[in-house]
C-alpha cells in the first residue's frame, strides 16, 4: 500500500515542503529510505522502527520503502522522524490516507516514542501557510513558536499515539494560540539600561544619535576605560520597535540557530557582541551544515565588536561584502544558501596596544608599534564605517555631576522622526534608511549647493579620501539633515559629517 504525508527542510532561512512517500509490499523484509539523505536523515530507520514497536504498533513483516521528495535537494536534521512514522502507518492501514491531506507533520522520535522539539519549526510553518496547508503537527515544545504564524492552524504533540489520535479527529483538538499583542507587551530585557546612566561623552552620544537614524556604522577610538562598550550596549534602547514583519524575519533566524529557547517570538531588536576569538564561521555563518552565524543573528539590530583590533584579520575582513550587500551566502556542493544580515556595525578600540596613545605621560609605544596596531584594520574596512568619533578619558568632575542626562527615550523620539522623514522619502523604492543609498540615489536625495560643494571638495582633497569615504560623507551629512527636519543639506551638515572621517585621518592618515 502507498501512502504520502507532507514536512519541510530549511533551506537558507526559509522552508521547502518535502513529501514523504511510504510504501508496503511483499517481499524480503526491509525498511529502506531514499532522497538525498544526510547522515541523520538516514539514522531515521532505527529511531522509527523502535519507536513504534515501543509505542504499541506491531508491523508485519513487509517491505518498507521510503521516499523524500524531491530527491534533488539534500535532506537534514532530524525532522522527518515524525512524517515517516506517519507514513508508514497511514500505509499500514492506522490512519486514512486523506487524514494527512493538507497537513505539514515535523518532529523528532525518542526511542520511546516520545516526540523531541527540533529547531526551524516557525519557518517550517511559515513555509506550509504559503504552500496552501491548513494546519501543523509539531512537537509539543514548539506548539507556541508554530502558533505566532497566523493563518494555519498549529497542533503539539508529545507522543506518536498523540500524532495518530489527532489525525483521526482533527475536530476533538484544539489548536495552539498565541497572543501576539502580548507578546510585544511583555518584552523582556534589561529595562534599567538607559543612556542617562552615562555621563559626559556628550559628542560620542550625538554620533551614536546621528548613525542610529540612518543605520549607519559606527567605530568609537579611544583609552580603556572611556565608556565605549557602556555607550554600546546602550544602543539597542534608542532603536525604533520591532515591527511584526521584522520580528518574524529575526525569529526564523532564531529558530534555525536553536536559540529561540521558551520564546515563541524575539520582540526586542539582538544585540549580539561575541568574543575576539571568534572563528569566520561562527561569525559569518557556514560549517558542514549550513548555519546564521553572529552577522544574522544581528539582523535588523546591532552587531558589536569590541576590541577591534584583537579579531582575526582574515575573520573581520569577511565583513567587507555583508556590508555592503546586507546579506551572506554561503555555497555547497548541493546547495546556495542566503542569509540576511542587515545589521549597524558598532566597533570600538584602543588607540594602540596599551591603549593610551596620543597622550605620552601614558603611552610608552613606539610610532612603529602603533603603526602595526591600527594596521590590523584594513583601509577598505575602515571606510566601511560611516562615522569614527574619539572617546575621550572622563575626568572627576564628569563623573560626579549631578546634572539628569538625557534618557534614551529622548533620544529615541528624535531619531523615531528622522526614519519617518526616510519612509516618506524612500516609499517604494525598496531602502528604508540612508546608509542604503547608492550613488544613483546619492546624486538625487544629496543635491549640494555650490558653497556646500566646495568645503567638501576641500575636505576631499586635504583629507585624502576614497571615493567610498566621499560618498559616505554625503550619507551621514543627510541624516544629519533629517534630524534637523531640514529638507536641504547644508554647509553645517557638510562640517559635521566631516568631522566623522576626520579621526580616521588623526590615526591612520600618518600609516
Amino acid at each position: 500500500m502507498f501512502s504520502k504525508a507532507y514536512s519541510a527542510v530549511i533551506h537558507g532561512i526559509d522552508g521547502l515542503i518535502v513529501s514523504v512517500e511510504a510504501d508496503v509490499s511483499d517481499g524480503l523484509p526491509l525498511f529502506d529510505m531514499v532522497g538525498l539523505l544526510n547522515s541523520e536523515v538516514k539514522e531515521a530507520r532505527e529511531r522509527v522502527r523502535i519507536a513504534l514497536k515501543n509505542s504499541g504498533y506491531r508491523l508485519p513483516a513487509k517491505r518498507i520503502t521510503v521516499n523524500l521528495s524531491p530527491a534533488d535537494i539534500r535532506k537534514e536534521g532530524t525532522a522527518f522522524d515524525l512524517p515517516v512514522a506517519i507514513a508508514i502507518l497511514t500505509a499500514f492501514g492506522y490512519i486514512h490516507d486523506e487524514n494527512l491531506h493538507n497537513t505539514l507533520i515535523i518532529g523528532e522520535l525518542s526511542l520511546n516514542g516520545n516526540i523531541n522539539k527540533v529547531n526551524g519549526v516557525l519557518p517550517l510553518v511559515y513555509a506550509a501557510k504559503q504552500e496552501g496547508f491548513l494546519r501543523c503537527i509539531v512537537p509539543k515544545d514548539n506548539a507556541d513558536e508554530g502558533a505566532v504564524v497566523k493563518g494555519i492552524k498549529t497542533y503539539g504533540v508529545s507522543t506518536i499515539k498523540e500524532a495518530v489520535d489527532l489525525l483521526c479527529d482533527f475536530e476533538a483538538h484544539k489548536p495552539t494560540t498565541v497572543d501576539l499583542d502580548m507578546l510585544f507587551e511583555n518584552k523582556t530585557g534589561n529595562e534599567l539600561v538607559d543612556f542617562s546612566d552615562v555621563n559626559g561623552q556628550a559628542a560620542v552620544k550625538r554620533a551614536i544619535e546621528i548613525a542610529v537614524s540612518g543605520m549607519h556604522n559606527i567605530l568609537m577610538i579611544g583609552p580603556p576605560g572611556s565608556g565605549k562598550t557602556m555607550l554600546a550596549t546602550r544602543i539597542p534602547t534608542i532603536m525604533p520597535e520591532l515591527s511584526f514583519d521584522e520580528s518574524m524575519e529575526i525569529s526564523k533566524i532564531y529558530s534555525i540557530a536553536g536559540l529561540l529557547d521558551s520564546r515563541a517570538l524575539i520582540t526586542r531588536r539582538p544585540f549580539r557582541s561575541p568574543h575576539h576569538s571568534i572563528t569566520s564561521t561562527a561569525l559569518v555563518g557556514g560549517g558542514a551544515i549550513p548555519k546564521p552565524g553572529e552577522i544574522s543573528l544581528a539582523h535588523h539590530g546591532v552587531l558589536f565588536l569590541d576590541e577591534l583590533p584583537e579579531f582575526n584579520k582574515n575573520t573581520i575582513e569577511l565583513l567587507r561584502q555583508p556590508l555592503e550587500e546586507k546579506a551572506v551566502t554561503i555555497s555547497r556542493l548541493n546547495a546556495t544558501f542566503r542569509y540576511p544580515a542587515g545589521f549597524m556595525l558598532v566597533a570600538s578600540m584602543n588607540p594602540c596596544s596599551c591603549g593610551y596613545y596620543p597622550d605620552r605621560n601614558k603611552c610608552n609605544c613606539s610610532l612603529p608599534m602603533v603603526k602595526r596596531y591600527l594596521g590590523k584594520i584594513s583601509k577598505p574596512l575602515l571606510d566601511r564605517f560611516d562615522i569614527c568619533i574619539e572617546a575621550m578619558q572622563i575626568n572627576y568632575k564628569e563623573l560626579e555631576n549631578r546634572k539628569i542626562e538625557e534618557s534614551s527615550a529622548d533620544m529615541r523620539s528624535r531619531i523615531y522622526r528622522a526614519r519617518q522623514i526616510q519612509v516618506e522619502r524612500y516609499k517604494g523604492q525598496d531602502i528604508w534608511f540612508n546608509c542604503q543609498l547608492t550613488s544613483r540615489k546619492i546624486k538625487k536625495y544629496c543635491s549640494l549647493g555650490a558653497k556646500e560643494q566646495s568645503l567638501l571638495e576641500q575636505a576631499f582633497i586635504k583629507m585624502n579620501l576614497t571615493a567610498r569615504a566621499y560618498h559616505r560623507i554625503l550619507k551621514v551629512a543627510r541624516t544629519i539633515a533629517d534630524l534637523d527636519s531640514s529638507e536641504r543639506i547644508t554647509s553645517k551638515h557638510i562640517s559635521e559629517a566631516i568631522c566623522y572621517r576626520s579621526i580616521d585621518a588623526k590615526y591612520w592618515g600618518q600609516m
